[in-house]
């Protein structure tokens, strides 16, 4: 058995208080990830409660079963992204469901292991990929896009002001040599623009990550997808990290309210969920989380 890497589940709390409303229905995870969610929710569960956890990663998949190897016979595992959750409902014919649970990002597995290349902090190949399958790698985006596809990726997914000076810096370097590694390209970076907070990185590495997954395209139709398969009176509910992923959840969400199939549920309607600064303390990487949930209100 291989040691665990270290996981904390954010806002465990207020998921298991507010998305598991049926202690014998069947819940969709649809990132299991280390399954830290996913322990928490079968342990409220009763005896007929079961759990579907879904991922693209074999790494977290094999990491997740071992975690939750107490619950094996209230657990099944597809490794797939959440965007194909229909086929997976389907083939599983796991549905009608009573809660689903959207926790985005990239969790401790990624970040604390160099060679998968998500830590500008640590030495590795510029990869980033979620599943191995996955055709294009960071390392492709930084050496081969040109300059005006390469700033705009970075300000629109980045959210990065200094898109274009970053972005002609990693197009000068690379003229001279390829980028290989993770810290190559967060030392040109780091040299090109000023240090404002945050490491000078830290927004162009989030960028990338999103391209190479397809983050953004993924979570909507992985959102858009999901609804059906939830019985009336049923609960969705995303864990966001950055402005970007909760815009989408936030309208997506908004729109089943307005066409009268959801309500919010939570605090105060729309207001999400955030980390306690005990929580932040504890975990400092939960310190952007936001967790909004909607509850099925028809058919």
């Amino acid at each position: 058995m291989s040691a665990q890497p270290r996981h904390i589940p954010v806002l465990l709390a207020e998921v298991l208080e507010y998305l598991v409303q049926d202690p014998a229905g069947l819940y969709l995870d649809a990132t299991l990830g280390l399954g830290g969610h996913a322990e928490g929710i079968l342990a409220k569960l009763s005896p007929q409660g079961s759990l579907l956890g879904l991922d693209v990663d074999p790494e977290a998949l094999h990491e997740a079963r071992l975690r939750l190897t107490p619950f094996a016979g209230r657990l099944r595992t597809v490794r797939t992204n959440f965007r194909s959750l229909g086929q997976a409902l389907e083939s599983e014919r796991f549905f009608p469901l009573s809660g689903a649970l959207f926790d985005l990002g990239v969790s401790s597995l990624h970040f604390d292991k160099a060679e998968r290349g998500f830590s500008f902090q640590l030495s590795g190949p510029l990869d980033m990929r979620l599943s191995p399958d996955s055709p294009l790698t960071a390392e492709a985006i930084v050496n081969r896009w040109p300059l005006e596809q390469l700033s705009m990726l970075i300000k629109e997914f980045g959210e990065e002001p200094l898109a274009g000076r970053i972005a002609r810096a990693i197009v000068r370097r690379r003229t001279e040599r390829p980028f290989e590694t993770t810290t190559e390209l967060a030392a040109v970076i780091e040299k090109s623009v000023p240090r404002t907070g945050i490491h000078p990185a830290t927004r162009t590495f989030m960028a990338l990550r999103i391209a190479v997954n397809a983050e953004l395209e993924n979570l909507t139709r992985g959102l858009e997808t999901v609804l059906p398969y939830v019985k009336a009176g049923g609960r969705v509910g995303v864990i966001s990290f950055h402005s970007l992923e909760d815009r989408i959840v936030k309208n997506v969400f908004s729109s089943f309210v307005t066409q009268g199939w959801c309500r919010w549920t939570g605090l105060g309607g729309r207001r999400p969920f955030t980390p306690s600064r005990s929580e932040v303390e504890a975990n400092p990487r939960s310190r952007s989380a936001k967790l909004r949930i909607v509850e099925k209100t028809g058919p």
